[in-house]
């Protein structure tokens, strides 16, 4: 096996640890995310920057997206929430 110095065409790699501060509130959108009702947030990536959340991903119902949305904006710290979250099915069935 051959190892090849990495090489970052003249960029230094983005590190996480140098955007600390942006753990705290992603672990507490994250978190309440995935105990709250109405949404299955199991495919849902939650991006902080400063104080604006993105979710990206998916959920199982068109109606999971706005309570997803809902949910992020309740914790406090976040100011907006942008949301690209795919929908598995176009509408509940009339009984469930």
């Amino acid at each position: 096996m051959v190892f090849k110095p990495q090489r970052f065409f003249g960029e230094k790699p983005e590190v996480e640890i140098e955007f600390s501060d942006r753990e705290p509130l992603e672990t507490a959108v994250a978190r309440l995310l995935a105990v709250s009702d109405g949404v299955d947030a199991s495919d849902i990536s939650v991006t902080v920057t400063g104080s604006a959340v993105f979710l990206s991903g998916g959920v199982t119902w068109p109606e999971e997206i706005d309570r997803a949305v809902e949910i992020a904006l309740s914790v406090p710290g976040v100011e907006k929430v942008d949301a690209d979250l795919a929908a598995e099915y176009a509408r509940k069935p009339d009984d469930v």
